[in-house]
């Protein structure tokens, strides 16, 4: 491990941290000193950066690479990256490591000294109840929750199945199905020139597009392969992978280098192997489900799946997405009941989810928002019934496992939304051209939409045009500016949190409707702003922050901080009630928090209120 005294390179320290929570909020003097009372290092992959017991110098702040939290038993807790610290907890504590930590890759880090470090805490409250607040979470993750631990920390190279068949693109039918029989596998990979992967082809394409089509065994493997298939690199996680299987629908996932070409495979068996009480084994559990009753007893267990994916250490908007895989799970098995049942849909049609699960922002309480894009060809007379039947299975499978209706009545089931594309795109027009508070609401929820199955050629580029379309709009865009400033953040008059001031929940905070709704509001106005396609609420900011002219880097920054901490309190308020054998809600009172924590969410509350003021003067920069 190398040392050297950070004198010329302080000024690119300096670039590094002004930009990040919680360094950006110091004065300049307390800035000056973090920087040249610090020290440059470097560790090699796999190498003990400080081990349990050992004395902390300082607090520790990674520049580039990966590192790993590791348990006393050996288990690892977490990755760190760029920008992220260690040591604080063992300085404000004995002085002592308290987790042995290593290098996962090569990495750089540097040390603020001690004095130094514990001075400026001294003299910035707000800088110190940054650290102290992380101070005071568990050193290490309850026990239920080492699946989801593991998901995070595994690492796709030491999952796969390493050097996966794999057959030139000029090979036949008949060779991919030979050497499948012989190797007993499901699937084999396609490459192109120089090795690269251009396809998949699996035993279910082998049954259904050449036995079913009666296709000739020498027909190339290019004619049925799945093309450009997607993959991930070998440093890839397992949460990676879950996330992509079950968004995308697809049991076989490539694993290839930086050169495109496959390094190994990773199937859902892999996953289930691994992660036996996970939210993959809960998906593969689904799917063998044939009842409303069967899916319920699956679904139950999503309370005790949420307290274990908080508890584990995930990031909140994580655990929204894994929450949101069980949803889309549930909704695609009652959706193959559904044409068991019915039989083959009469036209091509397209199930979409809006709301929270068009987001894949789903908790411990969800309702159901969805809709239906049928085919041009659709005729009402003579269609009409099988989808109205079929919307109804659907929906009413969601409710009777937990998913309740919409109270708004957004849902399939409503015969104004289940449509031909024309009649959709139609109803996007109208909202663009008339933009009043019935159709901005529309508007709001349809601009989440998501694909959820069906032919998703029904969906096109409807996403795509709309935004360009009401983007262009002066008239549009104001009224949807307007809308996201409908929902505030609760402060009072003087900066104080404002809270429910009669019923049921007396001196609490809506969390949902006061906390994330604003959040959400605004990034959908980025969205238009920016002609963003993105619907996830927190990719929406991020992609905004990084464009130009849309939101500043540092309003961008404090805004995802920000709902980062909204998400995360609503989760620990929800995951508490669970505990404590309640049902999860989103109305928390702030006293259950620290003072610290009820500072942070006052703080997150400003400068949403900020950046609702900037965008409703004319402009979105900060």
């Amino acid at each position: 491990m190398t040392v050297e005294p950070m004198t010329d390179r302080a000024r690119a320290f300096a670039a590094f941290a002004e930009g990040r929570a919680p360094f950006r909020a110091l004065n300049p003097d307390h800035f000056s000193a973090l920087t040249r009372n610090a020290t440059e290092h470097s560790a090699a992959a796999e190498e003990l950066v400080c081990a349990i017991g050992d004395p902390i110098a300082g607090l520790h702040v990674i520049t580039a690479g990966t590192m790993q939290l590791i348990s006393a038993e050996g288990e690892v807790l977490a990755d760190m990256h760029a920008g992220d610290v260690f040591g604080h907890r063992a300085l404000l504590r004995e002085g002592r490591a308290i987790l042995r930590v290593e290098a996962r890759t090569d990495a750089d880090y540097v040390v603020i000294a001690a004095p130094t470090f514990l001075s400026i805490m001294d003299a910035d409250p707000v800088f110190a109840s940054f650290f102290r607040r992380r101070a005071d979470a568990p050193a290490t993750a309850a026990p239920r929750a080492a699946p989801a631990v593991n998901m995070v920390a595994t690492r796709l190279g030491d999952l796969m199945t390493e050097k996966p068949m794999a057959l030139p693109e000029t090979s036949s039918v008949r060779q991919a199905a030979e050497a499948m029989w012989e190797r007993h596998i499901s699937c084999t990979l396609v490459t192109g020139e120089g090795g690269k992967l251009v396809g998949i082809v699996t035993a279910g394409d082998l049954v259904g597009n050449v036995i079913a089509r009666g296709m000739d065994a020498e027909t190339p493997l290019t004619e049925v392969m799945a093309r450009d298939p997607v993959a991930l690199s070998p440093d890839a996680t397992m949460l990676d992978a879950v996330m992509v299987m079950t968004e995308k629908r697809i049991g076989h996932l490539p694993v290839v280098g930086a050169d495109g070409t496959p390094q190994g495979i990773v199937t859902q068996t892999d996953l289930v192997r691994r992660n036996s009480n996970s939210l993959i084994y809960m998906i593969a559990d689904i799917n063998r489900r044939e009842t409303y009753d069967g899916l319920a007893e699956v679904v139950a267990r999503n309370p005790q799946m949420l307290v274990e994916l908080v508890a584990s250490g995930l990031e909140g908007h994580q655990v929204g997405r894994m929450m949101t895989g069980i949803t889309d799970a549930v909704t695609r098995r009652l959706i193959a009941l559904a044409e068991q049942k019915l039989g083959p849909a009469p036209v091509p049609w397209l199930w979409l989810a809006c709301g929270s699960q068009g987001r894949m922002e789903q908790t411990g309480v969800s309702d159901q928002d969805n809709c239906l894009f049928l085919s041009d060809d659709y005729d009402e007379d003579a269609h009409g019934g099988y989808f109205a039947e079929f919307a109804r299975f659907v929906s009413d499978g969601l409710d009777a496992v937990g998913y309740f209706y919409c109270p708004g009545d957004m849902m399939a089931t409503n015969p104004k939304w289940r449509q031909p594309v024309r009649v959709w795109r139609r109803y996007f027009d109208n909202w663009i051209a008339k933009p009043d508070p019935m159709a901005q609401m529309l508007a709001s929820v349809m601009f989440d939409l998501r694909p959820i199955a069906g032919d998703e050629t029904l969906f096109g580029d409807l996403n795509v045009r709309t935004l360009e379309k009401a983007s262009k709009d002066s008239i549009f865009r104001a009224h949807m500016i307007a809308n996201s400033l409908t929902h505030t953040p609760p402060l009072g008059l003087f900066g104080g949190l404002s809270y429910v001031r009669g019923g049921e929940h007396k001196n609490a905070i809506d969390m949902k409707l006061s906390g994330v709704v604003p959040i959400t509001d605004l990034g959908r106005a980025y969205a238009l702003e920016g002609r963003i396609e993105a619907v996830n609420t927190r990719q929406r900011l991020i992609t905004a922050r990084d464009m130009d002219g849309i939101l500043s880097k540092t309003g961008g920054s404090d805004l995802i901080d920000a709902y980062d901490l909204i998400v995360e309190l609503r989760l620990k308020h929800q995951t508490a009630q669970i505990r404590a054998g309640g049902k999860p809600d989103n109305f928390m009172v702030p006293d259950t928090l620290s003072a610290l924590e009820r500072n942070h969410l006052k703080d997150a509350f400003s400068v949403v209120k900020t950046l609702q003021s900037a965008i409703g003067q004319g402009g979105a920069r900060r």
